[in-house]
This record gives structure tokens, sequence and C-alpha cells, in this order.
């Protein structure tokens, strides 16, 4: 339900801009004039998509932002969004040692350094040994964590 009211809330904007440019294609392109429907053309504000593809210089267009492998972590994977020109869609790495589970609030260091807690309300009780994780995007800007053995998927955030 509340997923469905923020979709709602994000793409209203979108397809009433979709519809009032349809309009104005439309009104354009029942003109006979070649003239003046150029014109007509050129007076349509361009969507904000597309003004984001024409506005950088071509300098910077030249060089496309490569996406890291999976595996392949960047050192601020989890942490606020700073415009950053690479964004990893997973981690991964093992807990080392023991895992005996968890319950709210329980952080893990990983073995790749990152400090990470469990946000939801679950606990659970494992034993195991150095289990690998990956912990991947939410839909809502959140960050899910898979543990290696056990079933659930716990949503976790970032601390270092």
């Amino acid at each position: 339900m509340i997923r469905s009211i923020v979709l709602t809330t994000l793409l209203a904007p979108a397809a009433f801009s979709a519809l009032a440019q349809d309009d104005a294609l439309s009104r354009c392109r029942a003109l006979t004039d070649g003239a003046a429907r150029l014109a007509c053309y050129d007076a349509i504000p361009l969507a904000p998509a597309a003004a984001a593809q024409a506005g950088p210089a071509p300098a910077a267009a030249a060089t496309p932002a490569a996406r890291p492998a999976t595996g392949a972590a960047p050192a601020d994977f989890g942490l606020p969004r700073r415009d950053r020109p690479t964004v990893a869609e997973a981690v991964e790495s093992s807990i080392p040692g023991r895992f005996d589970g968890w319950e709210p609030k329980t952080r893990w260091r990983l073995a790749n350094g990152q400090l990470w807690e469990v946000t939801d309300g679950s606990r659970a009780a494992y034993a195991l040994q150095d289990p690998k994780v990956r912990i991947r995007r939410g839909v809502v800007g959140n960050y899910l964590m898979e543990i290696e053995g056990v079933a659930q998927v716990l949503k976790v955030r970032r601390i270092q």
C-alpha cells in the first residue's frame, strides 16, 4: 500500500509532464506551414531527462562512468549518496569468525572492513563459521543483507 502511494507520488509529475508535451506535439503536428511547425517544435521545452542528456559538456559525455563488477565494492557503498559517478549494485564479503545470529541493532564488521547494523526488528540464532554475505540495494533506498546458510534477508544500514 505504502509502496504504491510512493510510486504514484513519484511518477505523477512525470505523467503530467508527458501529457502536456503530447498536447504540444499534437498542436505542432497539426500546423501545415513548415516554418511555423518548426518554430512550434522548437518552442516545446525539453523533458527533464532529455535536458539532462543534452546538458553536459561534450568532454564530460566522452568519458562515461563504468559500473564496477558485483564483487568490487567502492569505499562509499552504503553511505549516503553524494553525486558519485559509480554506484555498485551489491557488495559481497564475509563475517569473519563465529556467527551466532543477531537481534535488533546488532553490528558486524565485514572482512572488507565495512561496518553494518541490523535495522529491522528481527532476531535469530545460528551457529555458523565465516559466513559469506551479500548486501544489495532495496527498492526504497534501504539495504538488504543475505547471509549464506540463513533463509532470512535482513534490513541493514552501513555505519562505516
